[in-house]
Parts: C-alpha cells; sequence; structure tokens
C-alpha cells in the first residue's frame, strides 16, 4: 500500500480529580513501534481522546484503546474525557502529519477508519495514552496487531492508579454493581455457571437476592468468535474469579457484556495475581 500524504480536500467535516493536572511524559510513545505505515495524512481535528478528523473530512478511530467518553446530547462527561482530549491536541500540535498502519478491518460501523496512529517522528498514540493512565486497552477482532505490547504499556499506570485507573475504569466487584451501569467498564467476580444458547455461549456472574434466571449480570460470547479462544478456555472458567473489560448494556433484564476475544479476560487463580490473556497478532 502506497505511503502517501493526503493533502487538503476543498471541503471537510468541520480518563473528576486531578483536574489541573498536566499529563506530560518526555518519553511518550517510544514502545509499540509500527511494523508498517499504510498511509500518511493531515490532521485536522483531535475529536476526543480516541477519535481523529484527517483534513480530507475523513475520522479516524485509534485501534487497541478506548479513551472515556466526552459528554453529548445532554449526557455527562465520563471522568478524564477532557483530559485524554486535551493530551492528544499537546501530543500533536497545529497541522500535524500523522502515520495510519490500518487494521485488518478497516472501518467501523460508523464508517470511520480503523488505524493505529503515530506521531510524525513514529511514536505511537495509542501507548502515550496507555502510559498516562487515559485510556484502556481492548481488542476488537479481527483487528489483534500489537494487543500484547499496549496491555504492557497499560499495566504501570494501572497498577499505580493512573488517571482513569483511579476512577472509572478501576474495576468494580459485580456484587456491588448498580444495575444502572453502562458502557465501558471493568467489572469483577467469579463465573458460577457457563451455559449455551444458539447464538452465544454466556459466563454468569451470581445473581443478586431477588433477581431470577436472566437477570443479574452475564459474559456473552458470540459463537462466532468462538475461534478465537482455545479450546475448553471458556467452559473452564466456571467457578473461577475473572476481570472482564468491555461495554456494558441493558438486555431485557440482564447486564451483559459482550467478550469477543480471549484478552478481554483476566483470570485470578486462587492465591495469585491477575493474569492478562494474550494473543496472536494480525
Amino acid at each position: 500500500m502506497t505511503d502517501r500524504v493526503r493533502k487538503k480536500a476543498p471541503h471537510w467535516g468541520a480518563f473528576f480529580v486531578c483536574v489541573g493536572l498536566l499529563f506530560t511524559l518526555p518519553a511518550w510513545g517510544q514502545d509499540c513501534p509500527a511494523d508498517r505505515i499504510d498511509e500518511r495524512a493531515e490532521l485536522a481535528q483531535v475529536v476526543d481522546g480516541d477519535t481523529l478528523r484527517l483534513r480530507d473530512g475523513r475520522r479516524v478511530r485509534l485501534i487497541g484503546v478506548n479513551a472515556p467518553e466526552i459528554g453529548r446530547d445532554g449526557r455527562p462527561s465520563e471522568p478524564f474525557s477532557q483530559q485524554a482530549r486535551d493530551a492528544m491536541k499537546r501530543m500533536l500540535g497545529r497541522n500535524a502529519v500523522v502515520g495510519l498502519r490500518f487494521g485488518t478491518e478497516r472501518k467501523d460501523r460508523y464508517g470511520r477508519l480503523l488505524a493505529h496512529v503515530y506521531h510524525a517522528d513514529g511514536r505511537s498514540l495509542e501507548v502515550a495514552l496507555l502510559t498516562q493512565g487515559l485510556a484502556a486497552q481492548i481488542v476488537v477482532p479481527p483487528n489483534v496487531y500489537g494487543q500484547a505490547c499496549y496491555r504492557a504499556a497499560e499495566r504501570e499506570a494501572r497498577e499505580t492508579g493512573r488517571g482513569v485507573w483511579g476512577s472509572i475504569y478501576r474495576p468494580q466487584a459485580v456484587e456491588a454493581l448498580p444495575r444502572s451501569t453502562r458502557g465501558f467498564r471493568l467489572i469483577s467476580g467469579r463465573i458460577t455457571s457457563v451455559g449455551d444458547s444458539k447464538y452465544s455461549v454466556w459466563l454468569n456472574f451470581p445473581r443478586k437476592a431477588g433477581e431470577k434466571k436472566r437477570e443479574g449480570v452475564a459474559l456473552r460470547v458470540p459463537r462466532k468468535d468462538l475461534l478465537n479462544f482455545p479450546n475448553d478456555f471458556l467452559r473452564d472458567l466456571q467457578g473461577r474469579h475473572v476481570v472482564a473489560r468491555g461495554w456494558l448494556f441493558r438486555h431485557k433484564k440482564q447486564l451483559v457484556m459482550v467478550i469477543r476475544h480471549p484478552a478481554a479476560l483476566e483470570v485470578r487463580p486462587a492465591g495469585m495475581q491477575v493474569a492478562a490473556v494474550n494473543a496472536v497478532t494480525d
């Protein structure tokens, strides 16, 4: 694929505490270098912590990270969302040219380009966000390139409670999870049962007093994604304590998180620290 710079087109579309904290790391983004750059493009706008707008109007969603959401349509901003956006602006400056390393899947359902993004000098924007505690590492298959490196970049910020890891992305125990919770979260609990339906495998957490079957909190693994998991991996989770990361949503009377890749699950053996599950790269 040609490594080129997109010129300006005739038209283009226009992680609560520590608010004053400046996230500055002199050596940001020096790890996780690109194996290739598919395109270089001019930046027009930092939309939020994980989304950019290019000069030609295209939007780019950074692969491998999720930053807190900035409030829209009357919804409040999540903690550290403004700091994540401001950090991106400082890192890139004005009229920046960024390098794009596209994923196996090139666009998301919103039409945004999916890419790993690099500063002109080769530093990774994803790593910069992760090391500053302004985003969490995520894996959305088939775009799995770099995920083990991003998890390593996240580790120090998480272990020290930096940024989002001291607030919104700190793992929440399922037993204490408000049933009104929505959006990207890390949740923690013991898998009491593993069940099957026509299209999914279900990992069920303990239900609260008064909750019936198909209520409470569960992890859903679509059958189409089972090829991403080692044989018997999901069945072997019964009785184990896990930390899951992903987007929570309400389905009927149940709070559900879809899990598409083992990197979204950390299995905590008795008496041992959380062990992250890694995977191959694309």
